[in-house]
């Protein structure tokens, strides 16, 4: 049976001006790096804040390796890096390992003290005093150094130039290849996950819009490119599942889930991640697509197909 990292069944958050979050229900097979996306407000802070036990799901229940987030074994295997990195200002960089150590029975202080070094902070500088570049790199040394068997992130790189952001992301694959660490990762530069991340979950006004394997998603698209922008050749669509409709250089690009044989007079090709991403998120109405490992049915069993 595959082991799922998490699992979450028809949550939700309801506050006072609606819902922040609606009936999400995806899997997430463990050891994945998965790109969570979505337009700001879609409610991924709020998935990632319930996943780490900071949030109460109004409806639905969230699983980290079959245990609900606030149980102690959870909180022990998961860290969770988000924007504004929560770093006690006055602690010195080695005092804050230190305190990583003290609280983490799996630490690793070699490994947090490599990222640490890595970006010339000094061990005895305060945390108030270093730059946000600086701080995100000591946020990442205390998240990685806990040694995480589910890591969260949460937009936490947004502050950081191309190059650091690379290294940081060449740390993560680095933990999720040699210690089997599952990742998700929140981020609107699809250029950060275009080649990192082999999941994706994508929620949009609140849902679960596309979710599961990045390769098997693409693959059920095709960008289909007429060779004119003649208002007739819409027709041709009929009986695919239509995700969107672009004119460019005087040609119609449509991308599409097909239905049966692509029409003549078309040229076919796969969508890169990002033309998959930009053309979803600019859609409120096309069908939900989730992929057989990813999907759960509305009593929480996984549907059928969806693991072996």
């Amino acid at each position: 049976m595959t082991e799922y990292a998490l699992e979450a069944v028809g949550c939700g958050l309801r506050r006072r001006r609606g819902w922040a979050l609606r009936d999400c229900s995806f899997r997430l097979p463990a050891g994945r790096v998965c790109a969570l996306v979505g337009p700001n407000g879609a409610g991924k802070t709020t998935f990632l804040s319930i996943a780490a036990d900071l949030l109460r799901p109004t409806t639905g229940t969230v699983r980290l390796f079959g245990e609900p987030p606030g149980g102690r074994e959870a909180r022990g295997w998961t860290a969770l890096l988000s924007q504004d990195k929560a770093l006690y200002k006055n602690f010195r960089v080695d005092e804050i390992l230190r305190m990583g150590r003290e609280l983490n029975p799996t630490w690793d202080q070699r490994r947090a003290e490599e990222i640490i070094l890595q970006g010339d902070v000094p061990l005895g500088a305060r945390i108030g005093t270093l730059s946000g570049g600086q701080r995100t790199r000591v946020a990442f040394a205390l998240a990685l150094g806990k040694r995480p068997r589910l890591m969260l992130l949460d937009e936490p790189m947004a502050d950081l130039d191309p190059l650091v952001r690379r290294q940081m992301t060449d740390a993560l694959l680095d933990d999720a290849r040699n210690h089997g660490t599952t990742v998700v990762m929140s981020s609107h530069v699809v250029a950060e996950l275009d080649g990192a991340c082999d999941y994706l979950v994508l929620i949009s006004n609140g849902t679960v819009r596309l979710a599961g394997e990045i390769d098997v998603i693409t693959d059920e698209h095709r960008l289909l490119t007429a060779p004119d922008q003649d208002r007739a050749r819409r027709q041709d669509l009929r009986g695919h599942v239509v995700v969107g409709t672009m004119t460019e250089r005087r040609r119609l690009t449509a991308l599409v889930r097909p239905r049966g044989p692509l029409p003549q007079g078309w040229q076919a090709g796969t969508p890169t991640l990002e033309e998959l991403l930009l053309t979803h998120l600019s859609s409120t109405d096309t069908p939900p697509l989730i992929t057989p490992s990813a999907r759960v049915s509305s009593d929480g069993v996984l549907s059928p197909g969806g693991a072996a």
